[in-house]
């Protein structure tokens, strides 16, 4: 393994401008994200409106992606780029919802795990023709009653 460290002058800059954390149990916490930019939205945009399917599932991961490209790629016709928006925890709670009547069993699933799905839209998971989806469903709610018993 090699401990070459490949910054650039200005990374470096940046590095040795951030203040350091005073507790050493949180090294990570030193380094900020980068803000972002406009052309950082301008490339998931892109990203979203590629021909690859698999290029689309990285812009519908994406925490910075507007709403309108989340809007746009919940109705992609492709099952994983649905899926990928049904699990980012920043799509609106009105996409998730629309998301829990997917044709594909993937997809609800992974409407099911994420925590940012309204109640109703979780009540007719529940109620979902597939075994899989309900048993999400189960499984979540079993979580939360188990932080229940722990507070």
């Amino acid at each position: 393994m090699s401990c070459i460290r490949f910054n650039t002058p200005a990374q470096q800059r940046q590095l040795a401008s951030v203040p350091r954390a005073r507790s050493t149990e949180e090294p990570v916490a030193q380094f900020l994200s980068p803000a972002v930019t406009a052309s950082k939205v301008a490339r998931i945009r892109r990203l979203a409106a590629d021909a690859n399917p698999r290029i689309r599932e990285s812009a519908a991961l994406s925490y910075h992606a507007p709403v309108e490209v989340y809007e746009a790629l919940s109705r992609d016709p492709d099952a994983g780029v649905r899926a990928c928006i049904a699990r980012n925890e920043h799509v609106p709670c009105e996409i998730l919802s629309r998301l829990a009547d997917d044709p594909d069993e993937r997809v609800r699933g992974f409407v099911a795990l994420n925590f940012f799905v309204p109640q109703d839209a979780m009540e007719h998971l529940a109620s979902d023709k597939s075994e899989v989806v309900r048993g999400l469903v189960d499984w979540k709610a079993s979580l939360r009653d188990d932080e229940a018993l722990v507070v």
